[in-house]
């Protein structure tokens, strides 16, 4: 049997649903998940499918051609296919913070994950012994104000040998180079408290407490020029009041980003996600 995701986007036009729904037919698939969504004000339409054929005469490329053809052409449609068997393999970037690349590998261990991590890269060496401990390859690149080219053409060499799909900062506090943003467009996932921007500075905590802040939260996103400001994909957030430290906002904020970037990670891997002018469209 093959199984296969399809996400398709286009100007919004009457018969695209049942166009498409026919043609899998017409290939001797079986539709078993269908979603699509209309942006009223952009006019744009959206869909994902997921399909499944168990003709042995099935072949993706011949599928994908006559896709482009019959219909992506007609209606100007565009569209994603990936193999649903396939895992997406996706690298883990790190600094000094450890609390998430705990929450993913141990998620990760125990096969909730559907994905592969190739390697876990680093600007530090504080958290190589976790790696180890995971017997994930760990990949040391330091990063000065003198060598930032430098270490990111490490970086994009080290994800083109091990055909990464995706990154995800795991709290990797550096920014990210231009150079991997324009490769990895929309493949980059980060995760950042919620206080941006009113609580800016090395203790966003600290001053929250100090203002009486009621809620904390955590935001994670797609990575673009503009810092903390792409696509958002996930977000969370917690009550607190004034009987809760600054111990328990830190406790709380770093639950809130385990358990937001994880779902992050969770929808981009099961492709679930699509991006339209800076903003998201998050399929069931």
């Amino acid at each position: 049997m093959h199984k296969i995701t399809l996400l398709i986007h286009c100007d919004d036009q009457p018969n695209i649903i049942a166009s498409v729904t026919n043609f899998i037919a017409s290939n001797d698939g079986n539709i078993v998940y269908i979603d699509q969504h209309v942006d009223r004000e952009q006019n744009i339409f959206f869909m994902r499918l997921e399909c499944e054929f168990i003709s042995n005469t099935f072949f993706i490329e011949n599928f994908k051609y006559a896709f482009q053809n019959k219909l992506a052409e007609v209606f100007k449609l565009k569209w994603r296919i990936y193999s649903a068997e396939r895992k997406p393999k996706m690298a883990l970037f790190v600094s000094k913070y450890d609390h998430c690349l705990y929450d993913i590998l141990g998620r990760y261990n125990s096969g909730e994950l559907f994905l592969e991590i190739p390697f876990i890269l680093s600007n530090h060496l504080d958290l190589k012994p976790i790696a180890d401990s995971f017997n994930i390859p760990f990949y040391h690149v330091p990063i000065t104000k003198t060598t930032k080219e430098e270490a990111a053409q490490s970086q994009l060499k080290l994800l083109k040998k091990h055909h990464i799909d995706f990154i995800v900062l795991a709290r990797y506090m550096q920014i990210i180079s231009s150079t991997l943003i324009n490769e990895y467009a929309n493949k980059i996932i980060n995760i950042h408290h919620s206080f941006l921007p009113a609580f800016i500075g090395a203790k966003p905590y600290h001053s929250a407490y100090k203002r009486g802040v009621k809620i904390i939260g955590a935001t994670s996103h797609y990575i673009t020029e503009e810092l903390d400001a792409g696509p958002i994909i996930e977000q969370d957030v917690s009550h607190v009041s004034h009987t809760h430290s600054i111990e328990d906002l830190i406790a709380k904020g770093r639950d809130l980003e385990k358990i937001v970037l994880s779902n992050a990670i969770k929808l981009h891997a099961t492709r679930k996600v699509m991006v339209f002018n800076n903003k998201t469209i998050i399929f069931s």
